[in-house]
């Protein structure tokens, strides 16, 4: 790898509170390759944040693997919002066949979720996919409870990701509910991702770029488990995102849309033409940041100092 990258700091509005966040923020670096994102969240603790590092590192100094596929299908994601907003939502969202839907959101009643899952078939129409997400937010009794009541109102699930926390509980509420899940905390955050594929926990896997250490690992790790698998964003800028395309567009098999339209979900990107759906797709290419976008960015010096620190911690580890 080159030396130190450069490193531009920079901090955005959302449009719409998402994973507690009204803003997103990060680290662009440039290398021999291009650009690569680092920005992981602030509960990713300094050996963790090394693996988005590497990722970084790969984008900027080493590159991608060539695709097999020119676009990628994408669904387009929707936040714990109310049903009239759901509904704009996808109906604006380039032509997505499959939304992924927000559940089980701190301080929302559950008929909230059923609501807004209404919501999104109606706008999706009776052949759209449906897929819910809720952070390993319930325990297993719960979850069979749950699932079976979104599974109703969403016309039928495509599957739900993440409902309960660990890799056994996935694998036990697996044998319960006939819903189809999927693995993703299970896997990024685990010492033993493997464990997924071992307990028979999920029928699909979610991989994230910047968690997982870069598009190669993800593409070994892929190939280990033998799942079938859905890749998703970190809610990255659209430079962070071209990695998680880089990684959808390699893979052998992509059975299911991908959660990588994210770049709708910010108020502002870094680069002029961000990677946005169009007929349910987007095109696999690589990001360069524009430099009036750069200095729209521009962070404030609390946050320059966080990231600062941040960029401190990983580069002697990784």
């Amino acid at each position: 790898m080159s030396a130190q990258p450069e490193a531009v700091v920079w901090d955005v509005p959302l449009r719409t509170r998402f994973r507690g966040l009204t803003r997103r923020d990060g680290v662009l670096v440039r290398g021999d390759a291009g650009w690569g994102e680092f920005s992981p969240f602030r509960d990713y603790d300094d050996v963790a944040a090394t693996r988005w590092w590497r990722a970084a590192r790969e984008a900027a100094d080493v590159g991608w693997p060539e695709p097999v596929r020119t676009h990628v299908p994408v669904n387009v994601t929707v936040p714990a919002v109310d049903p009239e907003l759901a509904h704009r939502i996808v109906s604006g969202s380039g032509g997505c066949r499959t939304a992924k839907v927000k559940v089980a959101e701190p301080g929302q009643p559950a008929g909230a979720d059923e609501a807004r899952l209404e919501a999104v078939r109606d706008a999706l129409g009776p052949d759209g996919a449906v897929r819910v997400d809720a952070n390993a937010a319930w325990d297993v009794d719960t979850a069979v409870a749950r699932l079976a009541a979104l599974d109703r109102a969403a016309g039928g699930l495509e599957y739900a990701e993440q409902p309960v926390p660990g890799v056994e509980d996935l694998a036990a509420l697996r044998r319960r509910t006939h819903v189809p899940l999927a693995a993703d905390e299970a896997v990024r955050r685990s010492d033993d991702p493997l464990a997924v594929a071992r307990l028979q926990a999920a029928d699909v896997v979610v991989l994230k770029v910047q968690p997982l250490g870069g598009v190669r690992a993800c593409l070994e790790l892929a190939e280990r488990l033998g799942l079938p698998v859905v890749v998703s964003s970190a809610l990255e800028s659209s430079v962070g995102l071209a990695a998680g395309l880089a990684l959808a567009a390699a893979l052998p098999d992509l059975p299911h849309a991908c959660g990588l339209a994210t770049a709708a979900l910010l108020a502002e990107d870094l680069v002029e033409d961000p990677l946005l759906p169009r007929d349910g797709m987007i095109e696999v290419r690589r990001t360069v940041p524009a430099p009036r976008l750069l200095e729209a960015a521009a962070a404030p010096p609390e946050v320059v100092a966080h990231w600062q620190s941040r960029l401190a911690a990983v580069t002697g580890r990784a």
